[in-house]
Protein backbone atom coordinates (compact mmCIF):
# COMPACT_ATOMS: atom_id res chain seq x y z
CA UNK A 1 0.00 0.00 0.00
CA UNK A 2 1.52 3.67 -1.15
CA UNK A 3 1.22 6.51 0.93
CA UNK A 4 2.08 10.30 -0.16
CA UNK A 5 3.38 12.54 2.94
CA UNK A 6 2.44 16.18 2.11
CA UNK A 7 4.52 17.91 4.86
CA UNK A 8 7.44 20.40 4.88
CA UNK A 9 8.42 19.08 8.41
CA UNK A 10 11.30 17.08 8.02
CA UNK A 11 11.29 15.84 11.04
CA UNK A 12 7.64 14.68 11.23
CA UNK A 13 7.98 13.10 7.67
CA UNK A 14 10.64 11.71 8.37
CA UNK A 15 9.03 9.84 11.92
CA UNK A 16 5.84 9.21 10.36
CA UNK A 17 7.55 7.53 7.27
CA UNK A 18 9.56 5.29 9.36
CA UNK A 19 6.50 4.26 11.46
CA UNK A 20 4.43 3.06 8.63
CA UNK A 21 7.60 1.64 6.51
CA UNK A 22 7.76 -0.56 9.69
CA UNK A 23 3.57 -1.54 9.33
CA UNK A 24 4.59 -2.28 5.68
CA UNK A 25 3.52 0.88 3.82
CA UNK A 26 5.63 2.42 0.75
CA UNK A 27 6.13 6.15 1.42
CA UNK A 28 6.74 8.92 -0.75
CA UNK A 29 7.40 12.59 0.17
CA UNK A 30 6.53 16.02 -1.01
CA UNK A 31 7.56 19.20 1.14
CA UNK A 32 5.66 21.84 -0.97
CA UNK A 33 2.84 23.40 -2.81
CA UNK A 34 3.93 22.21 -5.67
CA UNK A 35 5.31 18.48 -5.60
CA UNK A 36 2.16 17.54 -4.04
CA UNK A 37 0.52 18.71 -6.88
CA UNK A 38 3.13 17.31 -9.43
CA UNK A 39 2.96 13.63 -7.23
CA UNK A 40 -0.87 13.71 -7.42
CA UNK A 41 -1.37 14.28 -11.16
CA UNK A 42 1.22 11.43 -11.60
CA UNK A 43 0.69 8.44 -9.43
CA UNK A 44 -2.37 7.02 -7.69
CA UNK A 45 -1.76 6.46 -4.07
CA UNK A 46 -3.88 4.63 -1.56
CA UNK A 47 -3.41 7.38 1.03
CA UNK A 48 -2.60 11.31 1.06
CA UNK A 49 -1.21 12.71 4.28
CA UNK A 50 -2.07 16.38 3.64
CA UNK A 51 -0.98 19.19 5.34
CA UNK A 52 -2.90 22.25 4.72
CA UNK A 53 0.23 24.99 5.92
CA UNK A 54 2.45 24.44 3.29
CA UNK A 55 5.33 26.60 1.20
CA UNK A 56 3.71 27.82 -1.75
CA UNK A 57 0.22 27.05 -1.41
CA UNK A 58 -2.54 26.02 1.03
CA UNK A 59 -3.69 21.96 1.05
CA UNK A 60 -7.14 23.23 0.74
CA UNK A 61 -6.37 23.42 -3.01
CA UNK A 62 -4.80 20.02 -3.39
CA UNK A 63 -8.00 18.84 -1.98
CA UNK A 64 -10.13 20.95 -4.74
CA UNK A 65 -7.59 19.93 -7.31
CA UNK A 66 -7.84 16.31 -6.11
CA UNK A 67 -11.65 16.43 -6.02
CA UNK A 68 -11.67 18.04 -10.27
CA UNK A 69 -9.47 15.49 -11.23
CA UNK A 70 -12.28 12.78 -9.62
CA UNK A 71 -9.41 10.90 -8.40
CA UNK A 72 -10.00 8.24 -5.92
CA UNK A 73 -7.41 8.32 -3.64
CA UNK A 74 -7.54 8.58 0.12
CA UNK A 75 -6.94 11.74 1.98
CA UNK A 76 -6.23 12.37 5.86
CA UNK A 77 -5.10 15.94 6.81
CA UNK A 78 -2.68 16.57 9.34
CA UNK A 79 -2.67 20.06 10.97
CA UNK A 80 -2.01 22.46 13.27
CA UNK A 81 -4.78 24.06 12.55
CA UNK A 82 -7.40 22.37 14.99
CA UNK A 83 -10.39 24.71 13.84
CA UNK A 84 -14.09 23.25 13.40
CA UNK A 85 -14.25 25.04 10.08
CA UNK A 86 -11.23 23.64 8.55
CA UNK A 87 -12.26 20.13 9.53
CA UNK A 88 -15.90 21.28 7.94
CA UNK A 89 -14.31 22.71 4.77
CA UNK A 90 -11.98 19.76 4.49
CA UNK A 91 -14.63 17.03 4.65
CA UNK A 92 -16.42 18.93 2.36
CA UNK A 93 -14.02 19.48 -0.22
CA UNK A 94 -13.25 15.09 -0.20
CA UNK A 95 -10.61 14.53 2.70
CA UNK A 96 -11.77 11.09 4.45
CA UNK A 97 -10.23 11.78 8.01
CA UNK A 98 -9.02 15.24 10.00
CA UNK A 99 -5.96 14.56 12.28
CA UNK A 100 -4.85 17.22 14.02
CA UNK A 101 -0.93 17.82 15.40
CA UNK A 102 0.36 16.91 17.56
CA UNK A 103 -0.90 13.05 17.53
CA UNK A 104 0.35 9.33 18.23
CA UNK A 105 2.25 7.84 15.30
CA UNK A 106 -0.04 4.39 16.60
CA UNK A 107 -3.52 6.17 15.96
CA UNK A 108 -2.23 8.03 13.05
CA UNK A 109 -1.78 4.12 11.33
CA UNK A 110 -4.97 3.05 12.75
CA UNK A 111 -6.75 5.83 10.68
CA UNK A 112 -4.76 5.04 7.44
CA UNK A 113 -5.56 1.41 8.10
CA UNK A 114 -9.35 2.15 8.62
CA UNK A 115 -9.78 4.58 5.26
CA UNK A 116 -8.30 1.66 3.10
CA UNK A 117 -10.12 -1.07 4.66
CA UNK A 118 -13.21 1.03 3.78
CA UNK A 119 -11.68 1.94 0.55
CA UNK A 120 -10.71 -1.07 -0.89
CA UNK A 121 -11.95 -3.87 1.20
CA UNK A 122 -15.66 -3.38 1.81
CA UNK A 123 -15.15 -2.17 5.81
CA UNK A 124 -13.43 -5.97 7.11
CA UNK A 125 -10.65 -7.36 8.50
CA UNK A 126 -10.60 -10.27 6.98
CA UNK A 127 -10.58 -11.11 3.07
CA UNK A 128 -11.87 -14.85 1.95
CA UNK A 129 -11.59 -16.10 -1.47
CA UNK A 130 -12.67 -19.98 -1.11
CA UNK A 131 -9.63 -21.09 0.26
CA UNK A 132 -7.37 -17.90 0.35
CA UNK A 133 -7.89 -15.73 3.53
CA UNK A 134 -6.01 -12.34 4.39
CA UNK A 135 -5.74 -10.81 7.67
CA UNK A 136 -5.72 -7.38 7.37
CA UNK A 137 -4.49 -6.49 11.05
CA UNK A 138 -2.42 -9.17 11.41
CA UNK A 139 -0.55 -8.79 7.55
CA UNK A 140 -0.77 -12.40 7.11
CA UNK A 141 -2.38 -14.49 4.32
CA UNK A 142 -3.09 -18.59 4.28
CA UNK A 143 -4.18 -21.16 2.24
CA UNK A 144 -6.07 -23.88 3.89
CA UNK A 145 -5.36 -22.02 6.84
CA UNK A 146 -1.39 -22.55 6.18
CA UNK A 147 0.59 -19.49 6.75
CA UNK A 148 2.06 -18.45 3.68
CA UNK A 149 5.40 -17.02 3.88
CA UNK A 150 5.31 -13.89 1.23
CA UNK A 151 7.83 -10.95 1.17
CA UNK A 152 6.71 -7.25 2.34
CA UNK A 153 6.45 -6.93 -1.91
CA UNK A 154 4.81 -9.70 -2.39
CA UNK A 155 1.68 -9.44 0.33
CA UNK A 156 1.58 -5.84 -0.86
CA UNK A 157 1.26 -7.08 -4.64
CA UNK A 158 -1.52 -9.84 -3.53
CA UNK A 159 -3.66 -7.22 -1.69
CA UNK A 160 -3.02 -4.51 -4.90
CA UNK A 161 -4.60 -7.64 -6.97
CA UNK A 162 -7.48 -8.42 -4.69
CA UNK A 163 -8.39 -4.77 -4.38
CA UNK A 164 -8.78 -3.98 -8.09
CA UNK A 165 -10.17 -7.58 -8.77
CA UNK A 166 -11.80 -8.40 -12.26
CA UNK A 167 -9.03 -5.54 -13.53
CA UNK A 168 -6.02 -5.62 -16.08
CA UNK A 169 -3.22 -4.56 -14.31
CA UNK A 170 -0.56 -3.06 -16.39
CA UNK A 171 2.77 -3.66 -15.77
CA UNK A 172 3.39 0.32 -15.56
CA UNK A 173 1.16 0.40 -12.81
CA UNK A 174 2.27 -2.32 -11.37
CA UNK A 175 5.91 -0.89 -11.43
CA UNK A 176 4.93 1.68 -9.45
CA UNK A 177 2.75 0.06 -6.91
CA UNK A 178 5.86 -1.63 -6.22
CA UNK A 179 8.81 1.33 -6.41
CA UNK A 180 6.28 4.46 -6.45
CA UNK A 181 8.03 7.44 -7.72
CA UNK A 182 11.21 5.43 -8.94
CA UNK A 183 9.13 3.62 -11.11
CA UNK A 184 10.14 6.12 -14.29
CA UNK A 185 14.03 5.02 -13.75
CA UNK A 186 13.66 1.80 -14.29
CA UNK A 187 14.91 -0.06 -17.51
CA UNK A 188 12.90 -2.86 -17.51
CA UNK A 189 9.84 -4.79 -15.94
CA UNK A 190 11.94 -7.82 -14.80
CA UNK A 191 11.69 -7.46 -11.19
CA UNK A 192 7.63 -7.79 -11.63
CA UNK A 193 7.96 -11.00 -13.31
CA UNK A 194 10.06 -11.75 -10.38
CA UNK A 195 8.13 -10.62 -7.60
CA UNK A 196 4.75 -11.78 -9.41
CA UNK A 197 6.14 -15.79 -9.98
CA UNK A 198 7.57 -15.67 -6.87
CA UNK A 199 3.78 -14.92 -6.01
CA UNK A 200 2.22 -17.33 -8.00
CA UNK A 201 4.39 -20.27 -7.24
CA UNK A 202 3.84 -19.52 -3.21
CA UNK A 203 0.36 -19.75 -3.94
CA UNK A 204 0.08 -22.98 -6.28
CA UNK A 205 2.34 -24.92 -4.00
CA UNK A 206 0.38 -24.13 -0.76
CA UNK A 207 -2.63 -24.99 -2.88
CA UNK A 208 -4.25 -21.67 -4.01
CA UNK A 209 -6.39 -21.81 -7.22
CA UNK A 210 -4.98 -19.85 -10.05
CA UNK A 211 -7.04 -16.80 -9.43
CA UNK A 212 -3.63 -15.00 -10.72
CA UNK A 213 -4.33 -14.23 -14.71
CA UNK A 214 -1.67 -13.24 -17.02
CA UNK A 215 -2.72 -11.55 -19.89
CA UNK A 216 -0.47 -11.46 -22.44
CA UNK A 217 0.96 -8.57 -23.72
CA UNK A 218 -1.11 -6.41 -20.95
CA UNK A 219 -0.48 -7.16 -17.85
CA UNK A 220 -2.40 -9.27 -15.17
CA UNK A 221 -5.66 -9.84 -13.55
CA UNK A 222 -6.87 -10.86 -10.40
CA UNK A 223 -10.30 -12.98 -10.88
CA UNK A 224 -13.24 -13.46 -8.65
Amino acid sequence: MKILIVEDEYELAQSIAEYLSSQKYLCEFAVDYQEALKKIGAHDYDCILLDLMLPGGNGMKILEHIKMRQKQDGVIIISAKDSLEDKIRGLHLGADDYLAKPFHLSELAARIYSLIRRKSFENTNIIQQNELQIDLLGKVASVNQQQLPLTKKELGLLLYFIANKNKVISKNALAEHLSGDLADMLDNHDFIYAHIKNLKKKLSEAGCANYLKTIYGTGYKWEK
